[in-house]
């Protein structure tokens, strides 16, 4: 069930003139060749794009809809074609990959109704005058999805530009291509016109740096490593390009002591360990206030242990492998930094099996401030608990890091709830649960967790320019 790995242009298919291997992260095995995109494939997705806005733009809001309605539908009716090749090429179990598809196609079913309230506004003014405020697409985007959602970090992107009347170039991530593929196959079928959407893969960097300064890119939409989002912002600026940027996190979590610790502790180790720790959002960083500390730690060590870890496709799997090979020794490498600085190491810390990119889950407490870890997003299956003395401790260091995308906290009191809205500072703040969005609801950081939104009301406007009407009734 896993599909022909192929580029997407003009509305055909195609194949490059290298390609790589796509590996199961699970078994190691070669699931397929994706094709590289080459200078000339790109100038071809550019001019596409172009067509395809002056299209897709003139395009009524009720048409792009239908079309982008009709898309989503099919996704769902794919459901199991599309959440296998999930598993198999980014290792997460199947039902979590089955979730992925609906959460996908929920984003393009949200946007799709959006697209038919981005209203203007009259605004008013003398007899004889009118001033009115218009919303127009954006134009052409460049748009970047990582590796760890295959499926619905491309719908995220594609959704908002196609509801905008925006044409897309989106560069999926080469690890796991399917979700991406998918997505276009289902517009294609759903008689998007050619080139409103183009799929293109390679090597980032040279597609990047090719079409971020290209005439047609008005937007560039991201999301990835602070690091590389700082490099395409400042690639941007160069050719006063707009971007939306969803960047890293490194997400805490404050545990107050009027909670119910036991449930809470299970609840923290389940989201922790949930796509191996492989979110942007996923809680990392736990500060348990020290009067219930003991036993939040136990019930999460506890629930953490019984964690299944193996083959997506096998049923009773909780958490798959990590990525790739790169992320064994770089999860190792930030434990054995925390131990060494006297962390705890409650459980894990080590390679799982000897066949896959899999990762123990794993506990550290007591960690120092001056642990690596407690600075950089481990990415993975690894999870720091901390003693704190009060609330205005646990914001402190809520806040010490320069990222600022999810927070979490547990608790039922209201003055504790109105200091959390108030004083942690993150895009996303969700309280006596670990989900930090829906497709309803505004996603994106503050600090260096990157700007602009995603999803919501606000969605939209990051794929669109505000026109100003001045009209006179007569000549002034």
């Amino acid at each position: 069930m896993y599909p022909e790995l192929q580029l997407f242009i003009d509305g055909t298919w195609r194949k490059g003139a290298s390609d790589m291997p796509v590996v199961n992260p699970a078994t190691e095995d070669e699931l397929g060749r994706l094709p590289i995109a080459t200078t000339e494939d790109l100038d071809d997705a550019l001019a596409a794009a172009e067509r395809g806005f002056r299209l897709w733009s003139r395009t009524s809001p009720r048409e792009r809809a239908d079309t982008i309605l009709r898309a989503a539908a099919l996704m769902r009716e794919r459901i199991e074609e599309i959440a296998t090749s999930i598993t198999l090429e980014h290792g997460k179990p199947l039902p979590q990959a089955r979730l992925e598809v609906i959460r996908g196609a929920e984003f393009f079913e949200w946007d799709a109704g959006e697209a038919m309230r981005t209203y203007g506004r009259v605004i008013p003014a003398a007899r004889g005058h009118k001033f009115s405020v218009h919303h127009h697409p954006v134009g052409v985007v460049a748009a970047f999805s990582p590796w760890n959602f295959p499926m619905s970090q491309p719908a995220r992107k594609i959704a908002g530009a196609l509801a905008s009347g925006c044409s897309v170039i989106l560069k999926a991530a080469e690890e796991t291509p399917a979700g991406a593929i998918h997505i276009a196959k289902a517009f294609e079928d759903a008689g998007l016109p050619a080139g409103v959407l183009n799929l293109v893969f390679g090597i980032p960097a040279e597609i990047s740096g090719h079409l971020i300064p290209a005439d047609p890119v008005r937007l560039v939409a991201f999301t990835g490593s602070t690091t590389v989002g700082r490099h395409l912002t400042t690639l941007a600026a160069q050719h006063d390009t707009r971007v939306l940027m969803e960047l890293g996190g490194h997400a805490p979590v404050i545990v107050c002591e009027d909670t119910d610790v036991q449930a809470a502790g299970v609840s923290s180790a389940i989201r922790k360990m949930r796509n191996a720790g492989q979110v942007c959002t996923s809680p990392t960083r736990f500060f348990a206030h020290d009067s219930i500390f003991g036993d939040y730690a136990a019930a999460f060590v506890a629930r953490a242990k019984e964690t299944v870890v193996g083959n997506g496709m096998e049923p009773g799997v909780e958490m798959g492998p990590t990525a790739n090979d790169r992320r064994v020794p770089a999860l190792t490498a930030l434990v054995e930094d925390a131990v060494a600085q006297g962390a705890t190491l409650a459980t894990g810390g080590a390679r799982h099996g000897d066949c896959g990119y899999f990762f123990q889950p794993t506990v550290l407490l007591n960690v120092p401030e001056t642990a690596r870890i407690m600075q950089e997003e481990p990415f993975g299956p690894v999870a720091v608990i901390n003693p704190v003395s009060s609330l205005d401790e646990a914001i402190a260091q809520a806040n010490s890091v320069p990222y600022g995308l999810a927070g979490y906290a547990f608790t039922n009191r209201a003055d504790y709830i109105d200091q959390l809205i108030d004083e942690v500072e993150v895009g996303n703040l969700s309280i006596n649960t670990l989900e930090a969005s829906m497709p309803e609801t505004p996603f994106g950081g503050v600090k260096s967790s990157g700007y602009g939104r995603e999803g919501g009301t606000e969605g939209l406007e990051n794929y669109m320019t505000i026109q100003n009407v001045w009209h006179s009734a007569k000549i002034v």
